[in-house]
């Protein structure tokens, strides 16, 4: 099967790997480049070996796909323009700045019979996916995402620039409807909120309690869950999870700990650092947009997963501002 022809409009940081990981894919085959600036679109085309093109539109005649990482406030337009002429598009989180603009991508790829996938990669963070084959079903999840501040990013608040990828492992995790929703924030150093916490609370009686903050001195990307019978911890940073629970039929660990209960209640309590994927996450995440343009499987985050994951962290904001 021939490559899916590709390419990337806005070669900025994260355009820039976009690239790189397209050009070793297999399965794609890197037309070409494009951004505003563009000595930064001839700079990143020369390293990933492809041609940089001086606008969109000459790019979209020549491509079945792309990924669009412009700034935010971009993301409707050029979203628009990719799916009116027929291409499929991996568009970077948040999806759009409203709801609003989520749904009119949303209907113009179904009316062109075209692929959204939002790029919330986390979803593709070998420390998630090492949790495939174990039952997750949460009670309680705590998810803190800390970074050091960076001007770039900050045309949008912290909910949608670092916690919207906790609210859609979140919303991937808890298949139950939101029934509550408590939040606040700080403007620090920049126009729009620089940290912030929300509470979530869901119908089946699950409780997340998620922090963001652009304004740390150190960097952290952790995840924990607790549920009847186990504790699972992930570092998105370090790229691994960690299981604790009661050994059972479906569960064994790597290294007992100990044991809990009395009398022939007892159980052991086991550990287990389940292996991970070699790939990196954004790699993973390519593999599966091109296996969606393909047809051979739905894309993994498409469009309503990411319009649910906006309208939460519309949610939070709207909490914020009350």
């Amino acid at each position: 099967m021939r490559p899916v022809k590709v390419g990337v409009i806005g070669v900025g940081h994260l355009g820039r790997f976009h690239a790189l990981n397209y050009s070793q894919l297999p399965e794609a085959e890197l037309v070409g480049v494009t951004d505003l600036d563009t000595g930064r679109a001839g700079q990143v085309a020369a390293e990933a070996h492809c041609r940089a093109f001086k606008d969109a539109e000459s790019l979209l005649s020549e491509v079945e796909a792309v990924s669009v990482a412009v700034p935010t406030d971009r993301h409707f337009e050029a979203g628009s323009l990719v799916l009116q002429k027929g291409v499929h598009l991996l568009i970077e989180k948040p999806i759009t700045r409203t709801v609003e603009e989520a749904d009119g991508l949303i209907r113009l790829a179904k009316d062109k019979g075209v692929v959204i996938h939002v790029g919330q990669v986390e979803r593709f963070n070998p420390g998630i996916q090492a949790l495939s084959g174990f039952a997750l079903f949460p009670r309680f999840i705590e998810a803190h995402r800390l970074a050091p501040f960076n001007p770039r990013g900050t045309e949008v608040s912290v909910i949608l620039d670092l916690m919207i990828h906790d609210i859609d492992i979140l919303l991937h995790l808890v298949p139950s409807e939101i029934t509550r929703v408590d939040a606040s924030g700080v403007v620090v150093v920049s126009s729009t909120v620089d940290i912030a916490n929300a509470r979530i609370q869901f119908a089946n009686g699950a409780v997340a309690n998620l922090t963001a903050s652009r304004i740390s001195q150190k960097k952290m990307r952790k995840m924990r869950m607790f549920q009847k019978d186990a504790y699972i911890s992930v570092d998105f940073l370090e790229r691994m999870a960690e299981i604790y629970a009661l050994e059972s039929e479906t569960f064994t660990g790597d290294m007992t700990l100990g044991e809990i209960g009395v009398g022939d209640r007892k159980k052991r309590i086991a550990y287990k650092r389940p292996e991970v994927p070699e790939k990196q996450g954004l790699q993973m995440e390519l593999e599966a947009f091109v296996r969606a343009v393909r047809g051979g499987q739905t894309a993994a985050a498409d469009g309503e997963a990411g319009k649910r994951a906006l309208a939460i962290a519309m949610q939070v904001l709207k909490c914020m501002e009350a």
